[in-house]
């Protein structure tokens, strides 16, 4: 659904520009090259797509005219395509793009852990292991799930976290992935995740077991607290406890 907004708004982007210039005669014509992208971009906001569907906007039919005017071998276009799509496969399929976490994101998890006394985690969407293996480091007693789906990001972790035998890391969709069997369960993902992500949580996770989400808070799920870091994207981590399932 995301690739089908995105080239409608590419497409209605080409038509507004070509009508633009067709019947005002005030735009210019090398102005097109930039017109249509700022539309594109606009119609992408309006449409509520993720900020990072906007930047591609923006930078495709530049980027298209760039290697076009230069005569850029194609070859080199292609890779760069290439490794676009291995790097935000999940982002292309409607997915979140990838978010580097800090040092401190790591050191508070840690904290979390002990507190909880937990004896295993899952970060979903685990990137390079920006969080994981600094966590490993700290904590090798406890068990770290990674998942991670883009193929680039994944076998990077898979390298990285080679030598960390508390470490599991899994190559799949994060909503296909279980987490009744986990302690705490780590997120960094985007806004437009988090519904879905809130109801999987609820319907899936144990009693009292506890969600660290990393920027981005659930809608309706009230915190247990918030952690203010203090790095340098001041990041706030909102920490949710599954609450006491009620029979009738």
């Amino acid at each position: 659904m995301s690739l089908l907004i995105a080239l409608l708004c590419q497409i209605l982007a080409i038509a507004s520009t070509s009508l633009i210039y067709k019947t005002g005669g005030w735009l210019q014509p090398h102005w097109l090259i930039w017109t249509q992208p700022v539309l594109a971009a606009a119609l992408s906001k309006m449409l509520r797509q993720p900020w990072w569907w906007q930047l591609i906007h923006l930078l495709f039919v530049p980027a298209v005219w760039l290697f076009l005017t230069f005569q850029i071998d194609g070859w080199i276009y292609m890779a760069a395509f290439l490794l676009s799509l291995a790097i935000f496969w999940g982002t292309f399929k409607g997915d979140v793009p990838l978010f580097l976490s800090s040092d401190a994101v790591s050191k508070a998890l840690a904290t979390i852990v002990k507190r909880q006394r937990a004896n295993n985690l899952i970060d979903l969407g685990a990137g390079i292991g920006s969080a994981v293996i600094p966590l490993a480091k700290q904590l090798p007693q406890l068990e770290i799930t990674a998942v991670e789906r883009a193929p680039l990001p994944w076998l990077i972790l898979r390298w990285r976290c080679r030598r960390f035998s508390n470490i599991k890391v899994l190559r799949q969709n994060l909503w296909d992935t279980a987490l009744a069997e986990y302690d705490i369960v780590f997120l960094f993902l985007s806004p437009m995740a988090m519904p879905r992500m809130q109801d999987k949580c609820l319907q899936e996770m144990r009693t009292r077991s506890v969600v660290v989400s990393s920027s981005f808070e659930m809608p309706i799920w009230p915190t247990e607290r918030t952690i203010q870091l203090k790095d340098i994207k001041h990041t706030r981590l909102y920490c949710y406890r599954l609450p006491e399932k009620r029979g009738f």
